[in-house]
């Protein structure tokens, strides 16, 4: 499958999922394609799609709280920041004027 073809099933997996969580996409298109693509090469690379800002250590059970979307296993976090590590989705509820200015908390 083509790096496109997979990037365009994991929007609609991942949109589908999140949406349920009360996160959509960023409104950065430009941030979107580029952690998608990354995301399609890392599970190219280890045959799971985790998270693109977060590092892989072995250890699967670990591991396996990273592969995207990961809202559920850091949920407490993610609703603090208002948004995912990579900022890849974000709550719904935040305005587009808004979105640029989320922060990543330690």
């Amino acid at each position: 499958m083509s790096t496109s073809s997979r990037k365009e099933k994991f929007r609609k997996w991942y949109g589908e999922v999140v949406d349920k969580l009360g996160y959509r996409f960023s409104r950065d298109e430009e941030l979107v394609e580029f952690l998608l693509e990354q995301e399609v090469q890392i599970e190219k690379k280890y045959g799971s799609p985790y998270c693109p800002c977060q590092a892989i250590i072995g250890d699967r059970a670990r591991d396996m709280k990273i592969v995207c979307p990961c809202i559920p296993f850091h949920r407490e976090q993610f609703d603090k920041m208002k948004r995912c590590w990579c900022g890849l989705f974000v709550r719904k509820d935040v305005p587009e004027h808004e979105e640029s200015s989320l922060q990543q908390i330690p």
